[in-house]
């Protein structure tokens, strides 16, 4: 079995599912925190297929597209932990007056 075989039947359609189970997470999900988890999530499987799609079709831009992209999720998941913990500080400090 080679590579382009591998991730034909079995890496893509894997995370193919798995998106969808993100989503459904993201739709479902009760809290606020949970939405943002499986935004994260749904970038790095995003992150996983477009370097799969790289590898089967031989081409480097989709590596600079995923590297693009992980930069963007980190940053965004640093921004909302920040401004989760600063928001639940500043409740804190409302409830105890």
């Amino acid at each position: 079995m080679t590579l382009e075989n591998i991730i034909l039947y079995f890496i893509l359609p894997v995370m193919s599912i798995s998106m969808l189970l993100i989503f459904i997470r993201l739709y479902k999900g009760p809290r606020l925190i949970d939405r943002v988890v499986a935004l994260d999530l749904l970038m790095i499987v995003g992150i996983g297929a477009f370097s799969a799609y790289s590898v089967l079709h031989n081409n480097e831009v989709f590596i600079d597209i995923s590297l693009i992209l992980a930069l963007i999720a980190f940053l965004s998941t640093v921004a909302f932990t920040w401004y989760y913990v600063k928001g639940d500080t500043e409740k804190d400090k409302f409830d105890e007056r």
